[in-house]
């Protein structure tokens, strides 16, 4: 069945169209596609060679959005009753059956009906790129190809379970330190526009010299008072550009990929997880029986970071041309050295997807420790900060107090 996948990933931000037509043969084929209107599903549609028959904007469907993890369990669930002997269709009613999610029990009924009406398993998953990538689809081809679905699923979920598991390790990382911030800007603001004020007025009839840290105070307090709604939407507002111009520039996005990678403490810490998942992914599609070349494909975006996959584009291309994994890895000098004597090592001997997932774990373990050390690090920091500005600007302001104090 053919399949506008294409089509969908460029339209991720429309609506959810399903459509029916007929392809060349007259065969009746299904789908559905996100676009901006019906007209560019139309459009989509005949250049593939499919006689539209009706197009329908699919409502909206309560409950949470699918996440990672959502797909993660699934594949696990899939795995582990397949192997069991479950039939395939038997086994997505079960797992439809058990959501409590509305969104996933319908995608799971959608991906059934496929099934049911002939359609392989990978490519009514392809009908779907938002939440099952072409590793994904690519390794359950190679599988339903092998006659090996289920170890396949198998080695899907524990992927997927490891790669959802270093994902919340990176954010529980930088989530503490950007909240604790967030609520130390807000205290900040607050005592700069309702507290200092207040000793403002004490002050003032004093009718004396005030000391220069308090003037500061003071004048940074009128400041946040005459503008305060222009430095809220200020800042809102540069965060909502900033995230939006980096999520739709490419230029951006690999401008700050490297930038992050540099960054002292959590540069080192997204590095170890890029390589970490990057190892993983080419271990996984490698060990599956995808060509080098093709599991190439999908290991650079896999990586989390624009900076992996412009090295992995260049490293497909000399591995195309004959160079070996290791030259071309050694090539973009973005690779420790550790990994790069592994993938020799199993180049050598043939266990190349063996010593790449040694490696995975080597540095998922990298992660781990480093995430512990960070947060045991970060706490005492930021005690640090907000210590020296909070108590800066309690003592800015007792400093006229003490001075009385003294003259009395």
């Amino acid at each position: 069945m053919a399949t506008a996948s294409a089509a969908a990933k460029r339209g991720e931000q429309g609506h959810l169209f399903e459509w029916e037509g007929k392809d060349r043969n007259g065969k009746i084929m299904r789908g559905e596609m996100r676009a901006a209107t019906e007209a560019v599903v139309s459009v989509a549609l005949r250049r593939q060679g499919i006689v539209v028959g009706k197009i329908k904007k699919q409502r909206k469907v309560g409950g949470k959005p699918i996440k990672q993890k959502d797909i993660a369990v699934f594949t696990r669930q899939l795995a582990t009753m397949m192997r069991a002997g479950v039939p395939l269709l038997q086994s997505f009613d079960i797992v439809a059956r058990g959501s409590t999610n509305p969104r996933l029990t319908k995608l799971l009924n959608d991906i059934r009906l496929d099934v049911e009406s002939g359609t392989s398993l990978s490519t009514a998953f392809r009908k779907h790129p938002i939440y099952f990538d072409a590793l994904y689809c690519n390794l359950v081809e190679a599988g339903e190809a092998a006659g090996i679905l289920e170890s396949l699923l198998d080695r899907l979920a524990i992927y997927q379970e490891k790669t959802v598991a270093l994902k919340n390790k990176i954010k529980s990382a930088l989530t503490y330190p950007i909240a604790v911030l967030i609520v130390a800007f807000v205290v900040v603001a607050v005592i700069m526009i309702f507290v200092i004020p207040a000793f403002k007025e004490v002050f003032t009839s004093f009718g004396a010299d005030l000391p220069a840290p308090t003037l500061f105070v003071m004048g940074m307090s009128e400041f946040f008072v005459a503008y305060w709604y222009l430095i809220f939407g200020s800042i809102g507002l540069g965060l909502y550009f900033f995230f939006q111009t980096w999520k739709r520039s490419e230029k951006m996005q690999k401008a700050m990929d490297r930038l992050l990678l540099k960054i002292p403490v959590f540069g080192d810490l997204l590095y170890k997880s890029a390589v970490a998942r990057w190892t993983r992914t080419l271990s996984t599609m490698f060990a599956a029986g995808v060509p080098l070349v093709e599991a190439l494909d999908s290991v650079g975006g896999a990586s989390g970071n624009a900076v992996f996959a412009e090295a992995t584009e260049q490293i497909q291309r000399e591995v195309s041309t004959g160079t070996a994994l290791t030259a071309a890895m050694q090539g973009s000098g973005l690779f420790p050295v550790m990994v790069m004597q592994m993938s020799s090592i199993g180049e050598e001997s043939g266990s190349l997807d063996h010593m790449l997932g040694k490696a995975a774990d080597f540095y998922e373990d990298e992660v781990d420790e480093a995430v512990a050390a960070l947060s045991s690090l970060m706490e005492p920091f930021i005690i640090v900060i907000l210590g020296t500005i909070i108590g800066g600007i309690v003592v800015s302001m007792y400093l006229p107090i003490f001075k009385i104090g003294q003259v009395v």
